[in-house]
């Protein structure tokens, strides 16, 4: 909880619409509960631009990386959530792997929800590595969303 008691609800977005779903849910639980959602999303550099014998990656380039998630966020917000609801969200991008970046982010959450990305049929049966990987090893309740229907 913060610092006021109200419940902190950590999701993680990505564009996709298990993620927006997210989202979605999110801050309709917030509204019931009186919390707040951070609404984040990581971004790294590619791995294929950090093997292969290409040129280092300066910062003014990362910074590419990063505004890039910055708008892919604000988007997804902006699309997803009421003008009314906006002030119950907070975004945060955060450079690294997506699942440590969810975890660190839900240290002190009470919720972490994530979207479950399927990939057809069987397969849907399965969680991504990601959401995965937070459902064991989140301090918090971690919740996985499919995509709505």
């Amino acid at each position: 909880m913060s610092a006021d008691g109200a419940a902190t609800i950590v999701v993680g977005v990505d564009g996709s619409p298990s993620s927006r779903a997210a989202l979605r849910w999110a801050v309709r639980q917030a509204k019931f509960t009186g919390g707040t959602v951070d609404a984040v999303i990581a971004w790294q550099i590619p791995v294929m631009l950090q093997n292969y014998g290409w040129a280092p990656i300066y910062m003014e380039e990362a910074g590419d990386f990063a505004e890039d998630a910055r708008k892919r966020i604000d988007a997804v917000i902006s699309e997803e959530i009421e003008p009314a609801d906006s002030g119950l969200v907070r975004s945060q991008v955060v450079h690294g792997h997506p699942a440590q970046v969810l975890l660190d982010a839900a240290a002190d959450a009470d919720l972490l929800v994530v979207g479950g990305r399927g990939h057809g049929s069987f397969a849907e049966a399965l969680l991504g590595s990601v959401s995965q990987h937070c459902v064991h090893h989140a301090h918090c309740p971690v919740l996985i969303m499919r995509d709505e229907p």
